[in-house]
């Protein structure tokens, strides 16, 4: 992609397994293992899949905040991974993260101001009280909370904090992980909102994780699915939504809950027992649960190949 701010190459992250006395190396949890994509500028790319899938963990490198075991991560055209001290510090104030909990990702002994005044120092910028207001006023918090601290805050504030926080350091691009999981429902609607009103305001680049389906679709401009450590579709939103591919994707977003109660709406139900990421299985890594498999998905992985316009899928059935 031409104009794509981020790109990411063949991200693998495996975790060392250590056993015995002498902790020698047992195994390799493959939580991600394999992962391509783009992020176009000014966009939102979402990021779906169930809990312990590898999500959070391909973030977590993305942000620089894990090593990968292999990968080619470019921002601005810049390999991430091979920037000195310097250009890494710089592109911390580029690349920042709001976070899936709001209450242990605040520091509960510092106010609401001291917290935007230390991230405004962080990038060399004057911590005024005007400046640290602005911000607050910016994520929709009233000056009457600079003085409070996180558990004076109801759990909608503190995500607000959190993503005032994010915005201190001017940054270009934001990857919010599960950033509205643990808010109530109404709660969620109100920071989506705030995403979607900074975004066009500031011109940024999110890259959204989520297990909503229902979130990332309000959200997002592309999506790709992620199974056990590998995305197995990815299209831009309507038309994943409207036509998913993957057996996979079409069991998630039978589960999303109809409004219409008059609306008839068959759920698929996924049979078998996720495979373990410690051993995949050979073949495509879904086909312990595929109510549609064939020998040839146990025996081949399927390429993660294009059939339509910028939609891509993992899967031998798939046309």
């Amino acid at each position: 992609m031409d104009n794509a701010l981020l790109q990411a190459r063949q991200v693998k992250k495996h975790f060392a397994i250590q056993s015995g006395l002498m902790k020698g190396v047992s195994g390799y949890v493959r939580a991600v293992d394999g992962v391509s994509f783009d992020v176009e500028s000014g966009k939102t790319f979402g990021l779906v899949g169930e809990s312990g899938f590898g999500k959070s963990t391909l973030g977590r490198v993305i942000l620089g905040l894990m090593k990968p075991t292999s990968c080619s991560v470019h921002y601005n055209g810049r390999n991430i991974f091979e920037m000195k001290r310097k250009e890494t510090h710089e592109l911390r104030h580029q690349i920042q993260v709001v976070f899936q909990d709001p209450e242990s990702s605040l520091n509960p002994r510092l106010t609401v101001g001291s917290t935007l005044s230390e991230a405004l120092r962080v990038s060399d910028q004057k911590a005024t009280r005007d400046r640290i207001i602005m911000l607050m006023r910016l994520v929709g918090l009233d000056a009457e909370h600079i003085d409070r601290y996180p558990h004076e805050l109801s759990g909608g504030q503190k995500q607000r904090v959190g993503v005032a926080r994010a915005l201190a350091v001017n940054p270009e691009f934001i990857v919010a992980d599960e950033p509205v999981s643990a808010l109530d429902v109404s709660i969620r609607a109100q920071i989506l909102n705030l995403l979607v009103e900074l975004q066009d305001q500031l011109n940024l680049t999110y890259l959204f994780i989520s297990h909503d389906l229902s979130v990332v679709r309000y959200i997002s401009d592309e999506v790709a699915v992620m199974y056990l450590g590998k995305i197995v579709e990815q299209a831009l939103v309507d038309a994943l939504y409207n036509s998913p591919k993957h057996p996979y994707t079409q069991a998630l977003l039978s589960a999303i809950p109809n409004p219409d109660p008059d609306a008839k709406q068959e759920r698929i139900i996924l049979s078998g027992d996720v495979a373990s990421p410690i051993h995949p299985p050979a073949g495509c890594r879904f086909h312990t649960r595929c109510p549609y498999a064939i020998s040839k998905c146990r025996e081949g992985e399927p390429e993660f190949k294009r059939i339509g316009e910028g939609h891509h899928v993992a899967c031998h059935l798939a046309s």
